[in-house]
């Protein structure tokens, strides 16, 4: 999966784990997404649970909202694909042991 504009975030917590995805050029912005139960493989697109963007960006939907469904389609594609820790990890990952 290559899109150097997002990046997907998973973390594991005693509620179970959250997603987020992060817009990382101009305009940042950050998502959590839950998976979509109902979706056939139970995780789809993602439903957006909560958003954060710029203020100068507030009220203005049709200005982001091409960007809130490719962050969707990032996440259903991110998810399809898994990648091992292992490959994932740079030099600089190993170096400083994180």
């Amino acid at each position: 999966m290559e899109s150097p504009h997002f990046l997907r975030i998973e973390r594991e917590g005693r509620d179970g784990s959250r997603h987020y995805v992060i817009h990382t050029h101009d305009p940042k912005f950050s998502m959590e997404l839950m998976p979509d139960v109902a979706a056939p493989d139970k995780i789809g697109k993602g439903v957006m649970k909560r958003i954060c963007v710029p203020n100068s960006w507030a009220g203005d939907y049709s200005r982001y909202a091409k960007f809130m469904s490719a962050a969707q389609e990032f996440f259903e594609k991110s998810r399809a694909t898994p990648v091992s820790k292992k490959e994932t990890f740079s030099p600089e990952t190993r170096r400083f042991q994180t």
